[in-house]
């Protein structure tokens, strides 16, 4: 039987199993490490082909090069599949040779990077040692990829959104913006595999698992991945699928706290009613809590209530910015008025709620971003995080700062903490960099906001334990060189 490693590096704390989001975990300012989907789908597939699989997650163990190349040794996997992201693809590929001249396996690189990737931005990286990169969704991937590429099965050119070397050493691409359809036939993530203790809610320390109720969105985000990787129709799994799966992850492996992981969870109101009702009538209720993503429209405080009675313990929105002249340059199609009424509903059924915002678009002064902060301050989120702009290659914002020559360098290597930009049109990145750390320092060291979480951590100090550890964590992060 062919045996098939799949694994995140040893190394720093990255979102792998993200497309949109490949968050600097480590430098950002109250991050969880969310569970690796991507690898269990992965692995899901493989075993239901009767592969022999193995699964590990080196950076989230805390696990060192020298376990790698043990397992790499003892293991002796015929083919290995990394996932890899923007941030870390040099010392990813560094790896990659490494392990290839010394082990010889099939490799595979998954990662959005490689999502129909400009020919200029291919010749910027050693892929010499890389036999197959997959930039769409694996599940709909790598099944098919192995038995090609170990048993001889299929035709190559037929699965969709990646890319495969050709007898000459060039690679081919197959079809992208084609997307597979039926999400209910998909396998559930193989948690078996997974060490799912890694992966936790942030204020409790419980197991917390991923569930992806939908792929795709149908917004214009000038900064983010997501149409262009999963397609602008969303496609949704059934409620009873997913049900199923939060069923399957309660009863086999004990979770009972969980993400749904959708580009934006309230995009449809009649599914996230028929979601809720499901769950409010199953013997889950009231022994599981999810959070989920949402944008601020469309959004009702029914639909926000409905989701608390379900078990909703957080919500999170982008609201990105405070201008609405920014809102509409990054075709965000929201208001600043619609971010404010959001947090207001929010406050009203006690629903905490998390606030995403992005500084540092091309077109920002200072004065659009002091307007994000008053935004922050008057919204009163319970958490937030405010990161840099990242142009992606493949997004509008990439072109526009290409354009307008604000790359500093490639953005391959940089993340939301690290940026490639030189800045705004208005702003260098070492300003940006000193009004986001005040943005974070003002809203997070409010007395007001310090009592209220104390307050709420009195019959939980677990909790309060872990609040501090993020305001540390925080406050370093800030005053790192």
């Amino acid at each position: 039987m062919n045996k098939i490693l799949l694994f995140y590096p040893p190394g720093a704390l990255f979102q792998r199993g993200e497309d949109r989001c490949q968050q600097n975990v480590d430098d950002g300012s109250a991050q969880a490490m969310r569970a690796c989907n991507d690898l269990g789908y992965a692995a899901a597939v493989l075993l239901n082909k009767h592969y022999e699989v193995k699964l590990r997650d080196y950076q989230t163990e805390g696990a060192t090069m020298e376990d790698l190349h043990r397992d790499l040794t003892e293991y002796r996997p015929d083919l290995i599949m990394m996932s890899i992201t923007n941030t870390t693809i040099f010392d990813d590929l560094k790896l990659i040779n490494e392990i290839k001249d010394k082990y010889s396996p099939i490799v595979v690189l998954k990662g959005a990077l490689f999502y129909a990737p400009e020919q200029a931005m291919l010749d910027l990286l050693d892929l010499s040692h890389v036999d197959y990169m997959i930039g769409g969704e694996v599940d709909f991937a790598i099944g098919e990829v192995a038995d090609y590429a170990l048993r001889g099965e299929g035709k190559i050119e037929d699965v969709l959104s990646i890319l495969y070397k050709d007898e000459n050493g060039g690679f081919k691409r197959t079809a992208f913006h084609t997307w597979g359809e039926d999400l209910d036939s998909r396998p559930f993530p193989a948690r078996e595999l997974m060490n799912n203790a890694l992966y936790k809610r942030p204020d409790t320390d419980e197991p917390m698992a991923t569930i992806q109720t939908a792929r795709g969105c149908p917004s214009n985000c000038v900064f983010c991945l997501t149409p262009e990787i999963s397609g602008k129709r969303v496609r949704f799994r059934s409620p009873e699928n997913v049900l199923a799966e939060m069923t399957e992850c309660y009863e086999r492996h004990g979770i009972k706290n969980f993400f749904f992981k959708a580009d934006t969870f309230t995009i449809n109101p009649d599914w996230v009613q028929k979601m809720c009702r499901l769950i409010i009538d199953s013997p889950l209720h009231g022994k599981i809590q999810f959070t989920a993503n949402s944008r601020v429209r469309p959004l009702s405080k029914e639909t926000l209530q409905l989701m608390k009675e379900a078990g909703c313990f957080l919500v999170a929105f982008g609201f990105e910015s405070g201008s609405d002249e920014i809102l509409k340059l990054i075709k965000k199609g929201t208001t600043v008025e619609e971010n404010l009424q959001a947090a207001k509903w929010c406050h009203e059924l006690k629903l905490p709620f998390w606030g995403f915002f992005v500084i540092g678009f091309p077109w920002e002064t200072r004065e659009h971003i002091l307007k994000t902060k008053k935004l922050i301050l008057k919204a009163d989120p319970d958490f937030i995080e405010v990161t840099i702009a990242l142009p992606f290659y493949g997004t509008p914002l990439y072109d526009t700062c290409k354009d307008n020559n604000l790359l500093a360098e490639s953005v391959l290597g940089s993340d939301f903490f690290h940026s490639s930009m030189r800045g705004t049109m208005h702003l260098t990145i070492d300003e940006l960099m000193k009004l986001r750390r005040n943005i974070l320092l003002s809203f997070y060291l409010r007395p007001k906001y310090i009592f209220k979480k104390m307050g709420e951590c009195v019959t939980h100090p677990g909790v309060f334990i872990n609040y501090c550890k993020y305001g540390i964590k925080l406050v370093v992060n800030l005053f790192k060189s």
